[in-house]
């Protein structure tokens, strides 16, 4: 009875592992809007994130403005000009508010009742950059319209199915690591060879920490996939690389450190037995048999 719930409890330690790790990810990473901005905030010097938006940028002026015949001319001037102000200290402060706007946005829809659409006001970017670009002596810039935009962020129908998931998450990013240390520890106290269970329990845990990199590698894949056919793969893979990177750190460190608590156990165990065979006493010799006289 002990070999089998040892075993039970070490199974259900090592099934936790990926999911916890994924919980806690979503709780302490992506459900904070520090950690989340402090993620995002590299990119803005990214060559890919700053080639997308300055052609989203320059698309979104050139539709605004008729310069006729030169239109080719003004729209590589204009870029030009956009990706220069991706480089500078104000593109990256705009970065950073855009970012924060649209999560703290996000996670007011996701812990509240809110019904509809997020939407993010783009207008004091707007404003930035047409500031900026003046400044510069740009053409045409003082005739960039300064409206209030709203951008799309979480549609209705995705915000719905996304806040069952997000309060689970929320919930079991706390509960379901300690489950897992709980059972795992448990697993072990009931073995009848400790050694043993110590082993099969790192090797579970870092089998289910390369599960885990494996569903990371997939869901960038799907994720990249399902883009539409305008947006840049580039920048969205930064970002979701960007975001992922605490979750896949996690999981390199979780498996090496399993497969290192099991190789150090294994090499204990046989150096133990090894000593144990060596001090145990040698078979007893056979008594000598005397011979009879005649």
């Amino acid at each position: 009875m002990r070999k089998v719930l040892s075993a039970v409890l070490i199974v259900l330690a090592c099934v936790l592992v990926p999911l916890g790790g994924l919980s806690a990810w979503v709780k302490y990473e992506i459900g904070d809007t520090g950690r989340y901005v402090a993620a995002m905030a590299p990119l803005a010097a990214g060559p890919d994130v700053q080639g997308a938006i300055a052609d989203t940028v320059t698309d979104g002026i050139m539709s605004e403005i008729e310069v006729g015949p030169l239109e080719g001319e003004v729209r590589a001037y204009v870029r030009r000009a956009v990706r220069s102000f991706t480089g500078t200290e104000a593109f990256r402060a705009a970065w950073n508010t855009a970012n924060r706007a649209a999560h703290d946005a996000v996670l007011r829809a996701l812990r509240s009742d809110h019904e509809g659409a997020v939407t993010l006001d783009l207008a004091p970017v707007t404003a930035q950059l047409k500031t900026r670009l003046s400044d510069d002596r740009v053409p045409l810039a003082n005739r960039i319209p300064v409206e209030h935009t709203e951008v799309t962020v979480l549609q209705a129908q995705e915000l719905s199915t996304l806040r069952k998931g997000f309060h689970v998450l929320e919930i079991a990013g706390f509960w379901l690591p300690l489950a897992a240390v709980a059972l795992a520890v448990g697993g072990i106290l009931l073995a009848v060879r400790r050694r043993r269970a110590v082993t099969a329990t790192a090797l579970g845990m870092a089998l289910g920490a390369a599960l885990l990199a494996l569903a990371t590698v997939i869901g960038r894949a799907l994720t990249l996939a399902g883009l539409p056919p305008d947006a840049s793969r580039a920048a969205a893979g930064a970002v979701y690389d960007a975001l992922t990177s605490t979750l896949r750190t996690a999981t390199w460190f979780i498996l090496a450190l399993g497969l290192t608590v099991a190789a150090a156990t294994w090499l204990t165990d046989h150096y133990v037995r090894r000593r144990a065979a060596s001090a145990a006493p040698g078979p007893a010799p056979a008594p000598e048999r005397t011979r009879a006289r005649a």
